[in-house]
């Protein structure tokens, strides 16, 4: 079957089949967070979703939300402020994303997770036993297993208990729009190829990006070209695409979220508390290419570099076991993804590396430990623990998880022309705006495609009910 291509068509009037005030297309955190803040504020509202059941790239991820002061990081003792959040985003990102936007997020970031919590009842905590690269703070918030799959079902339900209707395998096609830009309608496709159109007032994009679109991400990402895509295979860059068709501006669309840690073959995803507790990655020779700590996302073209684009993640049974509060480590482990011996030698063989160059690497990593020095690749490993038996490894590889790039938007959630006015009635969120990562894989901080998604969906239901724009 042919791939289904996006279209913008120009209309002076179009007839429905039925109409309603707003429409979200995407059921992912972004668009579900949308219409559960739209509904709240009395707005009717129609959810459209591609797939036979919301899942979308927050199913794939770890499902984990930075947030700052909170009540959970506050019981905590964990000190932390929304200018703290911001200036580490901005830090990461070297500056590049737009500052206003940055504010605005990481205000919001802790009031809509107690929102979530409080109205939706869903059970986040702090995760206190590791921090992630470029946060002075720990905020990662989650659910209990702190995997995506519990909390885009967690979404989905609050969506179900407010009965706001969702409409799965409905593949948005064709955007109907005047000639002043202002969306019309839609028109979408079902599986037995028939299709329904709907009038509009306002239209929501919370489609994600272009990651599952090989060419855009060859024309953006070469470096990424040809790994692995981790996201969902839906992100083919339709509101990109419709966006740009209604003259919006878009930014930073080399901006990306990639990962240097995802099991190979197994395909599932191992947390980065690997590396900073104190773990290290080696290629096929058993020798470490790279300071693994600056983050995970620009790490995934580090191991991309190494012969047949793998490599080993190299840490022990103490760092495992912070792992294992994680569902998909559990998985890992659970499919024999993660090898473990009782001593360098003997896991060196499970892993098939040469032993003395293991045991060579195993050993400088922990004089750096014991000496609280910086290594050859600038990695810090002041307070880092010696690892010690037994030892555990997981082979793997790098991947592309989901774009940062997209359509620029403003504080409430208003796609913008290049002038800076808003477009009558078209509003982003999450992966389908533009992120706060800048413009390559260095500027990604963990968390800021949740970040973006939870919190550009509260802004764009609330602004959209409020009748502003």
């Amino acid at each position: 079957m042919e791939p289904i291509v996006s279209q913008c068509v120009r209309v002076a009037e179009q007839a429905f089949d039925y109409r309603v005030p707003l429409v979200v297309i995407g059921a992912g955190a972004a668009g579900l967070v949308a219409a559960l803040s739209a509904h709240e504020a009395g707005e009717e509202v129609l959810v459209l979703e591609r797939d036979p059941l919301p899942r979308g790239s927050t199913a794939l991820s770890a499902g984990l939300v930075p947030a700052a002061a909170t009540r959970w990081q506050r019981a905590a003792s964990i000190v932390d402020t929304p200018e703290l959040f911001a200036s580490d985003i901005l830090r990461k990102a070297h500056g590049e994303p737009d500052a206003q936007i940055v504010d605005h997020v990481t205000r919001l970031a802790g009031p809509v997770l107690e929102w979530l919590a409080d109205r939706h009842d869903l059970k986040f905590s702090v995760i206190e036993d590791f921090s992630y690269p470029g946060h002075s703070a720990r905020r990662m918030h989650g659910l209990v297993s702190r995997s995506g799959e519990e909390l885009i079902d967690a979404l989905r339900a609050a969506a179900e208990a407010c009965e706001i209707p969702v409409i799965c395998d409905a593949h948005v096609t064709t955007l109907f729009a005047d000639e002043t830009d202002r969306v019309l309608g839609l028109a979408f496709a079902r599986p037995d190829g028939s299709v329904e159109e709907i009038g509009c007032d306002r239209l929501i994009l919370a489609c994600n990006g272009y990651g599952g679109n090989r060419a855009l991400v060859a024309e953006h990402i070469p470096s990424l070209a040809d790994a692995t895509y981790f996201g969902h295979a839906g992100n083919q860059g339709d509101a990109l695409s419709w966006g740009q068709a209604l003259g919006a501006a878009t930014r930073h669309l080399n901006g990306h979220q990639g990962h240097g840690s995802v099991a190979h073959p197994a395909g599932i995803l191992i947390s980065w508390a690997t590396i900073t507790e104190g773990g290290f990655q080696v290629n096929s020779q058993g020798e470490r290419f790279s300071n693994e700590a600056k983050g995970y996302s620009e790490q995934a073209a580090e191991v991309l570099k190494q012969p047949d684009g793998v490599a080993w993640t190299v840490f022990d049974a103490r760092i495992a076991a912070i792992t294992r509060q994680f569902e998909d480590f559990r998985r890992a482990e659970a499919m024999g993804a993660v090898l473990s011996a009782d001593s360098l030698p003997q896991l060196a063989v499970r892993m098939g590396l040469p032993e003395e160059a293991l045991r060579r690497t195993a050993e400088a990593v922990d004089a750096c430990k014991q000496a609280g020095a910086e290594d050859g690749f600038g990695r810090d490993f002041a307070g880092s623990q010696p690892l010690s038996a037994p030892y555990c490894a997981v082979r793997v590889t790098g991947a592309l998880f989901h774009t940062q790039g997209g359509l620029v938007i403003d504080t409430q959630a208003r796609v913008l022309r290049p002038d800076g006015t808003p477009l009558p009635n078209l509003y982003a969120a999450g992966g389908a705006a533009c992120g706060v990562s800048g413009n390559d894989a260095s500027g990604y901080l963990s968390g800021n495609g949740l970040l973006t998604a939870v919190t550009l969906g509260r802004t764009a239901g609330a602004t959209v009910a409020a009748g502003r724009g």
